[in-house]
């Protein structure tokens, strides 16, 4: 499903954010930047260690904060490491919206035109997918209209339930907006 906003696309799919053919994937991390199981550890199966290398180097980092490395061997030329937790693995709206700010806020900086996110801190930081997507789905919306380089932000969703409840709240939102 995707929805134009402006000059730019949001859109959900179904794949391995690991896989996606963009600018710049998105990494949901702990403050240290070493990258563990689910998502970062998907990334760094596929892209190489050279991107923790690189991510570790620039760490820690503030919770809430994102940086920018290269991708290793994956199609999207950067990472984009989004401090979603501390080292206790736990998160909550507020850094969820601040990760999510920061991510479309570098690549824009960084004139990348097309993102993909994972659902931030639904994995290993427990957060319920529902307000993660109502939280994500929203911040995306209330940035592009004034992007200056970015044109597609894509959220990417493993499995067909998450991809759902990523869809719903895309429309409920979509609908809802002028």
């Amino acid at each position: 499903m995707k929805i134009r906003i402006g000059p730019a696309v949001l859109s959900v799919v179904q794949g391995d954010i690991a896989d996606q053919d963009v600018d710049a994937v998105v990494n949901a991390a702990n403050n240290h930047l070493w990258m563990g199981a689910g998502v970062a550890g998907a990334i760094k199966r596929k892209g190489g260690d050279v991107i923790e290398d690189e991510a570790m180097a620039l760490g820690p980092i503030e919770v809430g904060k994102a940086v920018l490395t290269s991708a290793g061997s994956l199609r999207a030329r950067h990472v984009i490491h989004a401090a979603v937790m501390g080292q206790d693995l736990h998160t909550n709206a507020e850094l969820i919206q601040k990760a999510t700010t920061n991510c479309l806020k570098l690549a824009d900086q960084q004139q990348l035109v097309s993102m993909a996110f994972p659902a931030l801190g639904t994995g290993v930081g427990g957060f319920p997918l529902g307000d993660c997507a109502g939280i994500m789905v929203a911040e995306a919306m209330n940035f592009l209209p004034r992007a200056g380089f970015l044109r597609e932000v894509r959220f990417v969703l493993f499995d067909s339930a998450g991809l759902e409840i990523f869809e719903q709240e895309l429309k409920r939102r979509s609908a809802a907006s002028p």
